[in-house]
């Protein structure tokens, strides 16, 4: 037993020297976390973890989360010493570790696998990125999530193929954002019981003690969420956090908080329990000081003793390829008696589409009423999720009026069995209640798709303001997460400027990695969700209308596939050389056909083009965009019910854009768009003046 923990104590004390020397060769990072925290994460991996170093992506491994996302090099310590494989298409050699030795030596360099916070998709067994504080714990929700709706679904007597754990190291930063409240609120609704929060409570954040901001009751306020609470007094007694990981495998009905009394930057005689452990290297003579307290050479930098890679071979490695193996032959027994569920399983981890996928979408006819493009979307969903059984998600509690809920007695609620006698769900339904937390929701979806789930989140678009950190993440990770977001400009009307978005679409276009799709009718509704199914590697934001548009006729002007490519010639002069081009996206398209028709009266050449997409036009090639944009037309008229930024790169300084300047108004649909203009005279009119200038800019 003695061995056994002189053994534990070498290995932590190694990851602790790792992650110092990570950090003071680099000159920059956060030490004080991993010395700290080094005993709780070691117990976990050695003792409780269920992964298999050499595939870091098998679909039942438990996560494990670093939501304290600045304690990274403690994460890269564990990879190495752990021995996780690379598996990641990122990586040259697929055969080499996902963290070396050297990696570590160029902790935050330009190329390392070591980046200052762990990202997604670059260095293997990150399972999230993280950084941004809230983001990780609210990801693990989704994560947690998406296990219980795979076990529901496709577990079978005695084929178990789900039951993973999911578990987050958090900080006091965490703590007090305000996402985690958000998703903790969520898990403990949901009684997520495959789901532990490790809070590292050390007291100490960049400005100093906790005492200066956070006095809070953490604990209670957790049992107030319906979790389980646990507490560890001290975060280098192995036993006490093994009883607290027990204590968390045996809860049955609600989700785990264990609070882990820790020392920010253990070991270190002067810096110790102080802001200076946190965000800044140690300094040389420090880090031998807090060597010599660990008992190890302080001459040394890097230092792997011998006996401790094996160890976590022996440990987690062991337990990993053993659970690995059995749940291989699992998956086989599984296959030969549901050869269907597990041809849906082995799809969904591979990103793939079912057959049939989109054999039931719909056509619409002309109408010059038309509906909304929400409602078009909304049956359009629905037709998929009909043939893709893990096509699932919700609202911001706004699943009515974004026409986002999946009808029907098979879909039913995702919810904890037994939770309300009023409320008939389970964890295999697929519609999904978020309540009003529109940043969890975000991060909540980022961690079902993390874990081959296929989901979307819905709410107006205004509120997309409470969701950027996670949106970002989620374009950083290339996750194909749908968003939906309606009652998309001032045409919402009444309820005026505080829910009327007229910055969000540039914003959101801003947004590098994020597809910005605004379709103009129900038939580019079509298209834009036939596009969005085929996408695996990019999130989309999908824009759609409160108010009816026009279907139109697609006898008369082109076919919606056009879609397809971003931005398309709708109409067209009839000799393919216009005097004036009118750009425009969503309910602006109708207004600018309704334009073009004028002018087609008045003998005035216009050519119409839907930009439902600029970055899959900008994705097409030089030749197709000079085709729908020719160089040489200069007279142009860009018409958005929004923020006119960035539309001067396709209208040129000459250019006139019709746009919103002002938050909105609070009146009638129709009385809000005239007193902004977009009325079809007010375009003719534009294009009128359009071509004049440049016909004496010619002449001239």
């Amino acid at each position: 037993m003695i061995e056994q923990i002189e053994c534990d104590q070498v290995c932590i004390n190694t990851l602790r020297n790792l992650s110092m020397d990570a950090v003071e060769k680099a000159h920059s990072g956060h030490p004080g976390t991993p010395m700290g925290s080094a005993p709780t994460v070691y117990c976990l991996w050695q003792r409780f973890l269920r992964y298999d170093p050499d595939d870091p992506k098998w679909p039942n491994r438990d996560r494990f989360i670093l939501s304290a996302g600045h304690a990274s090099a403690l994460l890269y310590s564990l990879l190495y010493l752990s021995g996780v494989k690379a598996a990641s298409p990122s990586y040259e050699n697929p055969d080499r570790l996902a963290v070396t030795l050297d990696d570590l030596k160029t902790f935050r360099q330009a190329g390392s696998r070591c980046t200052g916070h762990p990202e997604y998709g670059w260095t293997s067994g990150v399972e999230t990125t993280t950084g941004p504080l809230g983001q990780g714990v609210a990801v693990s929700v989704g994560m947690a999530m998406a296990e219980r709706w795979l076990a529901a679904t496709y577990n079978r007597p005695d084929l178990k193929l789900f039951d993973h754990n999911v578990y987050a190291l958090c900080s006091d930063g965490d703590m007090m954002e305000g996402i985690s409240s958000e998703a903790a609120s969520l898990a403990g609704h949901l009684k997520l019981a495959n789901l532990c929060w490790i809070y590292d409570d050390n007291h100490i954040t960049i400005e100093g003690s906790t005492d200066l901001t956070f006095t809070e009751d953490v604990a209670a306020r957790f049992a107030s969420y319906r979790w389980n609470v646990a507490r560890v007094s001290d975060a280098n007694d192995l036993r006490q956090l093994t009883q607290a990981y027990e204590t968390f495998l045996d809860t049955q009905d609600r989700p785990t908080l264990i609070i882990v009394r820790s020392h920010i930057g253990y070991g270190a005689p002067h810096k110790q329990d102080t802001r200076e452990a946190h965000g800044e290297p140690l300094g040389p003579e420090e880090v031998r000081l807090a060597k010599e307290f660990y008992d190890c050479d302080p001459d040394q930098q890097f230092q792997v003793p011998d006996g401790v890679r094996e160890h976590f071979k022996a440990q987690i490695g062991k337990r990993g390829e053993t659970a690995h193996a059995a749940w291989k032959k699992l998956f086989a027994d599984y296959a030969a008696q549901y050869p269907d569920l597990a041809a849906q399983i082995s799809c969904m981890q591979q990103r793939g589409l079912p057959r049939g996928w989109d054999d039931a979408l719909p056509s619409f006819p002309a109408d010059t009423k038309g509906l909304a493009t929400r409602e078009s979307s909304g049956k359009v969903l629905n037709a998929i999720a009909a043939r893709m059984p893990w096509l699932l998600g919700g609202a911001a509690d706004l699943a009515p009026s974004t026409k986002t809920e999946l009808k029907g007695a098979l879909y039913g609620d995702f919810q904890a069995p037994g939770q309300h006698e009023n409320l008939n769900g389970n964890y295999r339904g697929r519609n999904f209640h978020f309540g009003l937390r529109e940043h969890a929701m975000c991060a909540v979806v980022s961690g079902m798709s993390l874990s081959g789930l296929r989901p979307y989140a819905a709410s107006f678009l205004i509120f997309t303001d409470y969701c950027r950190a996670a949106l970002r993440l989620s374009a950083m990770m290339e996750i194909p997460v749908i968003f939906i977001w309606t009652h998309d400009s001032i045409s919402l009307g009444e309820d005026g400027p505080t829910h009327q978005p007229i910055a969000q679409l540039a914003s959101l276009r801003a947004s590098p990695g994020m597809i910005v799709m605004r379709p103009a009718d129900a038939n580019e509704v079509v298209e834009a969700w036939r596009l969005i199914m085929q996408l695996t590697d990019r999130p989309v934001c999908l824009i759609l209308t409160r108010q009816a548009v026009p279907t139109l006729d697609r006898s008369r002007y082109a076919p919606a596939s056009g879609l397809s490519r971003g931005a398309y010639i709708l109409a067209d002069a009839e000799n393919h050389n216009p005097d004036v081009l009118l750009l425009a996206t969503g309910s602006e398209v109708s207004l600018c056909i309704a334009a073009y028709e004028q002018l087609k009266l008045e003998g005035i050449k216009a050519r119409v083009v839907s930009m439902p997409s600029w970055e899959v036009f900008e994705n097409q090639s030089q030749e197709y965009r000079d085709n729908v944009l020719p160089p040489g037309i200069l007279a142009r008229v860009a018409v958005e019910a929004a923020s006119p930024f960035g539309w001067e790169r396709y209208t040129g300084s000459g250019g006139r854009i019709l746009g919103v300047n002002s938050f909105g108004l609070s009146a009638p649909a129709k009385i809000v768009a005239q007193c902004f203009g977009f009325e079809p005279s007010h375009v003719v009119a534009a294009a009128r003046e359009q071509i004049e200038r440049h016909a004496s800019d010619a002449s001239n």
